[in-house]
């Protein structure tokens, strides 16, 4: 059996400035209010971080009821419905809003041009939780679209006023696909000044183009929930480059490696690097001896967080926030 020589890691790959913001202000609503904290839905789509927190105090429910009368909680970064906002509010519940911010400018966008009469056509999965909140920011005109072969179901009430907006996870290529098929059908239809999808997804999404060539696998740390994790496996996939995710090192299978010489490594945007380095160390012990970063955008975007959690309001002083240890790589 031949060992795997080298490691290609990704750039950028892992924690977006969103999933930063997320974690952080779970975190610091922690340190300031103390245990427990309540967060609806996962506040990010990673295994690792979600039970992380739920050890330091958070607690994730899934419906308002769940949550106990003056508790604090906390928004996922997926966003949330108008009917959820308003019904946390109606209950009197302390809340933060971890909505990354590039969904919530969605939000916005929607709200907007619902007021001047547009019905909405959205790109995005049935079920996922930040397509039930961008469809539940209006009581109706709002479209999904999956596929290609959806476009032609649609039925709006009206095509004079029609806008496409899509979930900020997809896969670029899919979502341009679909778009084309939206403008073909519907040619006055308004899309973005900007994409929806994200700068982070389309950041690791252009960096499997580039891996997938240079490598003889790729393995993608990512949780099965995880919708941009999931895009990165299907990609490097589609690009002709066996591709696998996995949500921790025990799931490496050796039998993945068998004559590989080169292992592409990359992490969707809400998967650690703590568990990146615990991938490189197991993929180490089957024999590669090198690991090199392939040149890459550095991402320096930072979106700030609630006034409520920046400063503890009895001291006066920046919140203190306990971090959980990060193994380095030789741990």
């Amino acid at each position: 059996m031949d060992k795997p020589q080298e490691i290609v890691l990704a750039e950028p790959r892992g924690f977006c400035a969103g999933v930063d913001r997320a974690i952080e202000i779970v975190e610091r609503a922690i340190a300031k209010f103390g245990a427990p904290i309540y967060v609806r839905h996962e506040i990010v789509h990673n295994t690792f971080v979600v039970n992380d927190l739920k050890t330091r105090g958070a607690i994730f429910i899934e419906e308002l009821d769940d949550v106990p009368p003056g508790a604090t909680l906390v928004f996922s970064a997926h966003g949330v419905s108008q009917a959820v906002q308003q019904e946390a509010k109606r209950r009197g519940f302390q809340i933060f809003d971890a909505t990354c911010p590039l969904v919530s400018k969605v939000h916005v966008e929607v709200a907007k041009l619902a007021k001047e009469g547009y019905e909405f056509i959205m790109i995005g999965h049935k079920g996922h939780p930040e397509v039930e909140g961008t469809m539940g920011q209006l009581d109706h005109g709002i479209h999904l679209v999956e596929e290609v072969e959806d476009v032609a179901k649609v039925q709006p009430a009206q095509t004079e006023l029609l806008a496409v907006v899509t979930q900020t996870t997809l896969s670029v290529d899919d979502a341009a696909a679909i778009m084309a098929a939206v403008r073909e059908r519907f040619p006055q239809v308004r899309v973005p000044k900007q994409q929806d999808i994200c700068y982070a997804t389309q950041n690791r999404q252009d960096a499997v183009k580039v891996l997938s060539p240079q490598v003889d696998v790729v393995i993608v740390v990512g949780s099965p929930t995880s919708s941009n994790s999931n895009r990165l496996r299907e990609l490097a996939a589609r690009l002709g480059t066996r591709a696998y995710m996995v949500d921790n090192a025990q799931e490496l299978q050796p039998a993945w490696f068998d004559g590989v010489a080169r292992v592409g490594l990359t992490a969707g945007a809400s998967a650690p690097e703590v568990l990146v380095r615990e991938v490189i160390d197991r993929i180490k012990a089957l024999g590669a001896t090198s690991v090199r970063s392939m040149n890459g955008i550095e991402e320096t975007v930072k979106f700030p967080l609630p006034k409520g959690l920046k400063i503890d309001a009895a001291t006066g002083l920046e919140i203190e926030v306990r971090k959980a240890p990060e193994l380095g790589p030789g741990h």
